[in-house]
């Protein structure tokens, strides 16, 4: 795992490859966008216990605790974030105890947060979104616009939106369509509108290949990186919280 990098003299502790091999196991049960949304909330956790010099296979049920405090107390993710997070780490410590390299998981008994049944965030409304689409054209960063329209006159998620290649881009029965993974491996063909079809072109200029949508280093945009994007750019008149900005289009999973 890159959380816990190889020394310089390239010799790998037993001890760590022993925890890449627990990592690697607990990863082999997922495919798809779902095994790299687990992988990358497992790096997390695996990150925080290297913060603590803490080995992730000696910790304590105490330290699971902590962890989970960090997260709502530091981080101040939403309980359904930090309750999601907790799953992968229950899922981890899980399989440490079926593959007999643990003799009892230290996350047993880790109180879970309460998650509302319904979520208090509204979304925004026609006049609002419209606002969002005149903020996101007039952004000199062309991705912005692309992503908008993405997730808000397309539907889709913020995978979706995000691991969208020009490669997905085709045309079929005289309809220009992009070709979406979406969960479960299903995959669909969407009908690209004439504005979206521009927006995407904006956004790819003259590449032929690699993401549509790019970070500010030219990168392929990830979901954290779009979420960032979406809440710095000033709230639109009458919503109801800022964090509706990034809820209403870009963080439906």
């Amino acid at each position: 795992m890159a959380a816990f990098p190889a020394p310089a003299s390239g010799v790998v502790p037993t001890d760590q490859l022993v925890l890449c091999a627990a990592a690697s196991a607990f990863l082999g049960r997922y495919r798809g966008r779902t095994r790299v949304h687990t992988e990358s909330d497992l790096r997390v956790f695996l990150r925080w216990c290297t913060d603590q010099d803490l080995d992730p296979l000696a910790a304590a049920r105490v330290d699971v605790e902590r962890y989970v405090r960090w997260l709502q107390d530091v981080r101040r993710y939403q309980p359904s974030t930090v309750s999601r997070r907790l799953s992968v780490v229950v899922g981890f410590y899980r399989v440490c105890v079926i593959d007999a390299i643990l003799d009892h998981s230290p996350a047993d008994y880790v109180r879970r947060p309460t998650v509302p049944a319904e979520s208090p965030t509204l979304g925004l409304g026609h006049l609002q979104f419209e606002a969002l689409i005149t903020t996101a054209r007039l952004s000199t960063n062309p991705n912005d616009f692309a992503l908008v329209v993405l997730l808000g006159l397309l539907g889709l998620r913020i995978f979706e939106a995000c691991g969208a290649s020009i490669a997905d881009l085709g045309e079929e029965h005289g309809h220009r369509v992009l070709r979406v993974g979406g969960k479960g491996g299903k995959v669909v063909l969407v009908p690209l509108p004439p504005a979206v079809a521009r927006s995407i072109d904006r956004a790819v200029d003259d590449r032929t290949s690699g993401p549509i949508l790019r970070n500010t280093l030219g990168g392929r945009m990830d979901r954290h990186a779009a979420t960032r994007r979406l809440s710095t750019w000033p709230k639109p008149q009458g919503s109801g919280c800022r964090g509706c900005i990034r809820t209403c289009c870009a963080t439906r999973s």
